[in-house]
C-alpha cells in the first residue's frame, strides 16, 4: 500500500478507537463503502498522474493554438459521398510552419503532423481540405521567406494515398490564395518546376510594399478599391474602417498580413498613388475621403476589382447590377480606344493566359 493510503488508513483506525471510547461506535459497512471509495479516487489519481508522465512532448517550441481538443467519433456518416474518419489531436513541432486553428483529420504518417489516425479506403473530404491548407501555408511561407516553391515539395506536403488528388488540391490552394491575396501562383521554372507568386498590381517588393519579408499587400489594396467603387468611386475613411473591421482590420493595430495598416493605407498606398486621400471641406476636425489613384487606373479596372469582389463572395459580378453596368461602360469604352490607338494597346502577359494556367496545374 502507497504511504499515502498507509497514513489516511492509520488515521481512520485512530478516530474509530476514539470513537468507540466515546460511545459512538461507526457502521462497519459505511467505513468500508468510505475505503473503498477512497482507494479508487487514490488509484484513479495514480493513473493520471502516470499519463501525464509519459505523455510525448515536442522537441520544437509550440506554435500557437496548435493542440486540438479530441472530439467524440462517430461510426455513422451523414454524406455518403465522403465517408467520416476519426479525428485527433494536431501538435505541429515544425518551426517553419505555422498552422490555423482547426480540426484535421489525420490520414498518413506525414511529416507535418505528429500524431494521426487512418481513415476509410476512399479518399476523405476532410483529409483533402487539411492538405489544402497544408499546400496554402507552405506556399506563403516560402513566399514570405523569399525562398523557391519547388513542386517536389508541395507533394511531399500530400500523403502518397492522396498524391493521385495532387492536381485537385494544388488548384483549390492556388485559387484560395489568390482569392485572399491578389496573387497568382504561377510556374516560372518549367524544368526544375519552381512556383511563384505575382501580384495582379505592380506593387513594389512582389506586393510586400516595403523591403524585407512578409506577405502580399495586394488582396487589401484591391479590397479598398472595390470598396470606392461601390461606394460611388469615393469612400470616407471613416466607412472604409468600419468595412475593415469586419475583417479584423483596425487602424493602429499590428496585422500579421498588413502590420501597421493605417500606415498602410494613409501612407504606402497613397504614395505609390494608388490611392488618393483628400481632405473633405469644412470638416472639423478634418475628416478624408478615398478614391482611386492613377496607378489604379493605369494597372486594373473596375471590371476586373468587381471579378475579384465578387469571386471572394462567391457570387456573380453581374448581381451588382449597377457597378456592373458602369464596369462594362468603361471596358467598351478602353476598347474603343486601344482600337484607334493600337499601341495604347496592353501587351499579353504569358503569366496569365490560360494555357500557362493549366500547364502550372498539371504535375509532369
Amino acid at each position: 500500500m502507497p504511504r499515502g493510503q498507509k497514513n489516511k488508513h492509520r488515521h481512520r483506525l485512530k478516530n474509530k478507537k476514539r470513537n468507540q471510547e466515546k460511545g459512538h461506535p461507526e457502521d462497519e459497512s459505511q467505513e468500508k463503502g468510505h475505503h473503498k471509495r477512497d482507494d479508487s479516487q487514490d488509484h484513479k489519481k495514480a493513473q493520471d498522474s502516470e499519463a501525464v508522465e509519459e505523455k510525448p512532448h515536442c522537441s520544437s517550441h509550440s506554435v500557437p493554438g496548435e493542440t486540438l481538443e479530441k472530439l467524440p467519433t462517430s461510426e455513422t456518416s451523414s454524406d455518403a459521398e465522403w465517408p467520416s474518419c476519426v479525428p485527433s489531436p494536431v501538435t505541429v513541432c515544425e518551426d517553419d510552419l505555422e498552422f490555423d486553428n482547426g480540426i484535421y483529420c489525420h490520414c498518413g504518417g506525414n511529416s507535418l503532423y505528429s500524431e494521426y489516425r487512418t481513415c476509410q479506403e476512399n479518399p476523405c473530404k476532410n483529409c483533402l481540405d487539411m492538405y489544402v491548407a497544408f499546400v496554402e501555408q507552405y506556399v506563403l511561407y516560402k513566399f514570405k521567406m523569399k525562398q523557391l516553391i519547388a513542386r517536389k515539395d508541395l507533394i511531399n506536403v500530400i500523403e502518397p494515398k492522396y498524391q493521385n488528388r495532387y492536381n485537385e488540391i494544388l488548384k483549390r490552394a492556388f485559387e484560395n490564395i489568390e482569392i485572399v491575396f491578389a496573387v497568382s501562383v504561377i510556374e516560372i521554372d518549367s524544368t526544375n518546376h519552381f512556383y511563384d507568386l505575382v501580384s495582379k498590381l505592380k506593387l513594389p517588393n512582389k506586393g510586400r510594399v516595403c523591403p524585407g519579408r512578409g506577405l502580399p499587400k495586394t488582396g487589401l489594396l484591391m479590397t479598398i478599391l472595390a470598396m470606392i467603387f461601390m461606394k460611388g468611386n469615393s469612400a470616407s475613411e471613416e466607412d472604409i474602417w468600419k468595412f475593415l473591421n469586419y475583417m479584423q482590420v483596425y487602424p493602429g493595430r499590428k496585422h500579421f498580413i498588413y502590420r501597421e495598416p493605417r500606415k498602410l493605407i494613409t501612407q504606402d498606398f497613397v504614395k505609390l498613388k494608388y490611392l488618393e486621400r483628400k481632405q473633405i471641406p469644412s470638416s472639423d476636425p478634418p475628416c478624408y475621403r478615398f478614391q482611386w489613384g492613377p496607378k489604379a487606373y493605369t494597372e486594373t479596372t473596375k471590371m476586373k476589382v468587381l471579378e475579384f469582389m465578387a469571386k471572394g463572395s462567391g457570387i456573380e459580378p453581374s448581381t451588382f447590377s449597377v457597378q456592373y453596368a458602369e464596369a462594362l461602360r468603361e471596358e467598351h469604352q478602353k476598347a474603343k480606344v486601344r482600337k484607334r490607338y493600337p499601341i495604347l494597346a496592353p501587351k499579353p502577359c504569358p503569366e496569365y493566359s490560360h494555357h500557362h494556367v493549366q500547364k502550372v496545374m498539371t504535375p509532369q
